[in-house]
């Protein structure tokens, strides 16, 4: 046991130091970002094997989109190469073309009869149009290929703000979507921020799933995994775009409202218990009734997030005491 914590204490200092060195928006960020949460809570076999399963996929998706902006890049390449040749074909032909012409301003000036000045401004006009000719042909490649320049610029944007968004993915809870505890820590640091410079109320919700463990025995995981993706999307469904959810832990969710007083922010969690009576979760085909006891806390002016979801905590706790499926405020 010592020597596994002594590990995980030198597996953290290496994520920290390669942290630091990664650029702000870099795409591995998100990755070790989970790492760091997985090993900062207690270790078991079902969050490492969530945690395995997320990652791969991202990793997997992340290293096609990388190949795919090296191609499109690569050809981006080429496209500019073929547009230098061409630069410099049309300076060749452009000098060929002057150096001509002071050949026949040569023979004009030592014609000595009509008919030769007639014969040198023919040539002079052939060379003319085909000097235009050329003008026009090069004007259109060289058009050409600009486009297709500026397309595939933009399919590397479109490429690359798709490799932000999987580097975001490894925000979210992998079993039900709604963030994980990483995602959770920036979206309180943004409307934390925005709270205080508008001095505008923001609440947060403890929600936790009564009897979870007894419907995790009496059914399996799986219907414990269901409810907890049910859960997630009646509160989606209910609640306002603004309003996040997060899951904190096991079967405990946190739940941010801006803009929201303390009661309304109660009074929406109640419509929610409401509509988890309304909508029942399904398993094998068997209708179950799920409910949460919730603790809802208004943040102090400049409170932090572990004081906010304390707070909130100890009031759902109270909910629970008190007879569950219930919403308490804290105090």
């Amino acid at each position: 046991a010592e020597q596994q914590e002594l590990l995980l204490r030198l597996f953290r200092l290496l994520l920290d130091n390669v942290t630091e060195l990664l650029d702000d928006d870099s795409w591995m960020r998100g990755q070790i970002a989970v790492v760091q949460d997985l090993i900062a809570g207690p270790l078991d076999t079902r969050s490492l094997e969530d945690a395995t399963r997320g990652l791969k996929d991202v990793i997997l998706k992340q290293g096609r989109l990388r190949h795919s902006i090296s191609d499109v890049r690569a050809t981006v390449k080429n496209m500019m190469m073929t547009f230098i040749d061409r630069l410099g074909t049309v300076a060749a032909s452009t000098g060929d073309h002057h150096a001509r012409l002071a050949g026949y301003s040569e023979r004009i000036g030592s014609a000595s009869n009509i008919d030769e000045l007639g014969d040198v401004m023919e040539q002079v006009l052939r060379e003319m149009r085909a000097a235009q000719d050329e003008a026009l042909s090069s004007r259109d490649r060289m058009v050409a290929v600009h486009k297709e320049v500026q397309e595939a610029e933009d399919r590397i944007r479109m490429l690359e703000a798709e490799l932000q968004h999987m580097s975001e993915l490894v925000r979210e809870d992998q079993l039900t979507g709604s963030l994980n505890r990483r995602g959770l820590d920036d979206v309180f640091e943004r409307e934390s921020a925005r709270a205080d410079r508008r001095n505008t109320p923001l609440c947060a919700a403890i929600l936790d799933l009564d009897n979870f463990k007894k419907l995790n025995d009496t059914y399996g995981h799986l219907a414990g995994d269901g409810a907890l993706k049910h859960l997630v999307k009646v509160v989606r469904d209910t609640l306002r775009s603004m309003d996040v959810i997060a899951r904190f832990g096991g079967e405990e969710f946190v739940i941010l409202m801006p803009e929201t007083a303390v009661d309304a922010a109660a009074a929406a969690m109640v419509r929610v218990q409401r509509e988890l009576t309304r909508h029942f979760f399904m398993h094998d085909n068997e209708k179950m009734l799920i409910t949460f006891s919730c603790g809802v806390a208004l943040r102090y002016p400049n409170e932090d997030q572990a004081s906010l979801v304390a707070r909130a905590d100890r009031a759902m706790y109270q909910a629970k005491q008190t007879g569950k499926n219930r919403v308490v405020v804290a105090e």
